[in-house]
């Protein structure tokens, strides 16, 4: 699949007053004391429909939080297939890994809509993980915490079938929608052929599962995403087969 250019370095733009509110918070997110002081020395950067953020084997230059919008996340194979690995909301912050151990970016990542992106220098990242140690514990714990979201997967692939690990990364990708607790449909800004390079398997298996779910009113197939209906039907959906 050919890579789309990474945008070029515009002049950075200071984060207005305006966006340099606290972005949503999740198990996978940062506290509000500790996104406050990230985005205290952030800097603006937008990117179109499309558009890319970085590459694989790019140089770690600073660490992003999304603002607004989506970005996909994704490794491609020699022979071109694409692997999406995560779907970015507001409130994640992403990128520490390559920072903390001075290695080049181990992934490509796009925006899938319109996005706004908190961007901090890495030499300020640096400094504030030196100076501040709730701050430097926050993005351990955050790289803990993703290491456990990873093995979990794992798992999921050996053991679990389709059923299983599709309702589970719907069950993901519906933690990370602001406000998404609160009960209601959600709609979930992700495709079907998304969910088959996430899971490793076809987009007819998939929409083969979906279907059977908006025969029970679990969710509804729309353009380009799925509208969550029960999360409590798909929790169980999600249950391991015992």
């Amino acid at each position: 699949m050919p890579r789309p250019p990474a945008s070029p370095n515009p002049a950075p733009a200071r984060m207005p007053a305006a966006a340099s509110t606290l972005l949503h918070h999740s198990d996978m997110r940062l506290a509000d004391a500790v996104q406050q002081r990230l985005l205290e020395v952030a800097h603006r950067r937008t990117l179109n429909r499309g558009e890319a953020l970085f590459h694989k084997g790019s140089s770690p230059d600073a660490l992003f939080g999304v603002v607004s919008g989506s970005l996909r996340v994704s490794v491609v194979a020699p022979g071109g297939r694409e692997a999406v690995i995560a779907m970015l909301e507001p409130g994640h912050w992403f990128g520490e890994v390559s920072l903390l151990v001075g290695r080049e970016r181990v992934y490509d990542t796009c925006a899938v809509v319109a996005t706004e992106m908190a961007v901090i220098a890495a030499a300020d990242f640096h400094r504030i993980v030196a100076d501040h140690p709730d701050v430097h514990m926050a993005f351990t714990k955050l790289v803990c915490l993703r290491l456990r979201q990873a093995l979990a997967w794992i798992d999921d692939v050996i053991l679990m079938p389709l059923s299983v690990r599709l309702a589970r990364r719907l069950l993901a990708l519906d933690e990370q929608v602001p406000g998404a607790a609160h009960g209601g449909s959600v709609f979930l800004g992700v495709s079907q052929e998304d969910l088959s390079f996430m899971l490793g398997v076809s987009r007819q298996s998939v929409n083969r599962q979906l279907k059977l779910w908006e025969d029970d009113d679990t969710l509804r197939i729309r353009y380009r995403g799925i509208e969550l209906l029960s999360r409590a039907q798909l929790e169980q959906h999600a249950a391991a087969p015992t």
